[in-house]
Order: C-alpha cells, then sequence, then structure tokens
C-alpha cells in the first residue's frame, strides 16, 4: 500500500517468494511471470462477465477476447462499460458472474491487483502517473521488476544489463534527451509515453491503455500512435478511446475494433465494417 502521498502507487510489488509461488498468495493463485498457457493463441478471455451497482448493470453479460500479440481498439459512448471492464480485468472490481482468464488457466476473478500485475498485465490510467521529483531515467529504474521497494532501488546499482535496458526504452519512448530532466518538467504527452515506457520496463504480457490519447496535442497524437503500433507483436495491448483519428491510426485497414454499449459488446471488426454497422451508427456514432 501506498502510504507517502507525494509518491505514486505504480503497483510494483515485490517479487514473489519461493513458498508463495508454491501455494496460495493473498486472495488467489500466485503466478510466474512466463508461466501464461498461450498455446491457444488467447492472451484475454472474458465469458458473460456481469457487474451492477446499485442495481445498474455497468457489463452485461460481456464476451470478448484478446489473440496474443494483438492490438485491439475499444470504443464506445460514456458508460458503456469500457473502464469497468479494465477494474474487472485489474482485480479492482470483482464480477458477480462470468468468467476473466490470462490464457488458457489463470483465472483473473481469484487473485488480487498485486498479484494480477505479477501475473504480467500493466494498466495504465487517462492521467499520467509518474515520479514527477525524480528524473526520467530514475522513473524507469523505480519501475523495472526487482525484489527492492521504491527506494532501495533508486539506490541501488544498476548491472549493464538494466542500463541497456532503460536506454533502448528511452530510445523507444523518444526520451532520451530528457533523461536526466525531472518528470514533472515534461509535457502532458511526454509524461504519457514515460509511463508507458515505466509500463513497459515490467515487461507486460498484456497492456491496457484507459483513454492515452487524452489532453494530447494533434502531434503527441500520432507520436503515440507510432508508438503503439512499434510495439504490435511484442505485447497484446488493449486501447480505450474516443479519439476517432487515433482509432484509425491503430486499427489501420486489418486491426480489429470493439465497440461496447450498454455493458456489451454491441459491434466487432474492422474500423471501416463498425462505422458501416447501422447499429452502431445509431447508438454511438451518429448520422
Amino acid at each position: 500500500m501506498n502510504e507517502n502521498p507525494m509518491v505514486p502507487d505504480l503497483s510494483l510489488p515485490e517479487a514473489p517468494s519461493e513458498t508463495s509461488l508454491s501455494g496460495v498468495a493473498g486472495m488467489g493463485h500466485a503466478v510466474v511471470p512466463g508461466e501464461i498457457d498461450i498455446s491457444h493463441g488467447t492472451i484475454l478471455y472474458l465469458e458473460d462477465v456481469t457487474v451492477s451497482f446499485d442495481g445498474f448493470r455497468a457489463l452485461n453479460a460481456l464476451t470478448l477476447s484478446i489473440d496474443v500479440g494483438e492490438l485491439r481498439c475499444i470504443i464506445g459512448p460514456n458508460g458503456a462499460g469500457k473502464t469497468t471492464m479494465m477494474d474487472v480485468i485489474t482485480g479492482k472490481t470483482t464480477p458477480d458472474s462470468g468468467k476473466v482468464f490470462l490464457g488458457q488457466t489463470i483465472d483473473l476473478t481469484r487473485m488480487n491487483e498485486p498479484s494480477i500485475a505479477r501475473a504480467g498485465i500493466g494498466r495504465k490510467f487517462q492521467k499520467p502517473t509518474v515520479f514527477e521529483q525524480h528524473p526520467v531515467w530514475e522513473n524507469l529504474e523505480l519501475a523495472m521488476k526487482a525484489d527492492k521497494g521504491w527506494l532501495s532501488s533508486l539506490r541501488s546499482r544498476l548491472d549493464r544489463e538494466a542500463q541497456a535496458r532503460i536506454e533502448e526504452t528511452l530510445g523507444l519512448i523518444r526520451l532520451e534527451s530528457e533523461a536526466r530532466r525531472l518528470a514533472g518538467e515534461l509535457s502532458h504527452g511526454q509524461k504519457q509515453r514515460l509511463e508507458i515506457g515505466m509500463l513497459l520496463m515490467q515487461q507486460p504480457s498484456l497492456l491496457l491503455l484507459d483513454e492515452p490519447a487524452a489532453g494530447m496535442t494533434d502531434h503527441e497524437t500520432m507520436e503515440l500512435a507510432e508508438l503503439l503500433n512499434h510495439l504490435r507483436g511484442t505485447c497484446s495491448m488493449m486501447v480505450v478511446e474516443h479519439d476517432m483519428e487515433f482509432v484509425a491510426a491503430l486499427a489501420g485497414e486489418k486491426g480489429r475494433v470493439t465497440v461496447m454499449a450498454e455493458g456489451r459488446v454491441l459491434a466487432h471488426g474492422s474500423l471501416d465494417e463498425v462505422k458501416r454497422d447501422e447499429v452502431v451508427i445509431e447508438s454511438y456514432l451518429g448520422r
């Protein structure tokens, strides 16, 4: 738990011990990173997931799946259940019913948030969360998977492999020239890319991005699209977004888009297909 309000909580849990890896940890089965069974080509599977809040169904028998290495865009009106779906996947919200699996065998509904993060799911919220009083380089260092707390990680010396990973990530997120600059001095778009870099340092198998282009300039939005397209295939990604130009830049001609409404899947297919769907036009895109 984050007891210091000045330090953002990035869900960087300590590495599990050998004992916890062999049995039950917290609310569910502890998972060793790399143990995800993707033999069927699916990284995430939700079936008939229902979540109700005071009688309102935020998710209504939602069923969808994400393939290994896929970049899936999720669109839909406000209140469609997109954020609630991400809350269920990451263990923040427990569904009333339904199945949520990472790979073929990891039941996410039986696990708590830190266990799910350790299993290989990273999540980025709309507002960037970085260590603003630390340089960009140290933000990436703090985010790296290690059997250390954030303060001891900061004080420890990096080995060559770790330094190489940080340098590679800096190049990927185009912040090489800002490496020694305080994260709090970055622009909004740079902070968004830095947080994605911090998540990448944890080597996730599945990355959840909730409206990552919100508040960005057009140039920053296209830079982010280029970054995510570059990452395509290195990890699976689910991107919830309202900016249709950004979605078009990610989906291209062959990428798949899922449209949600009223807590369930309204339509699914290429961006052109869902844009031509009469039900989607009527309920979301408008005429």
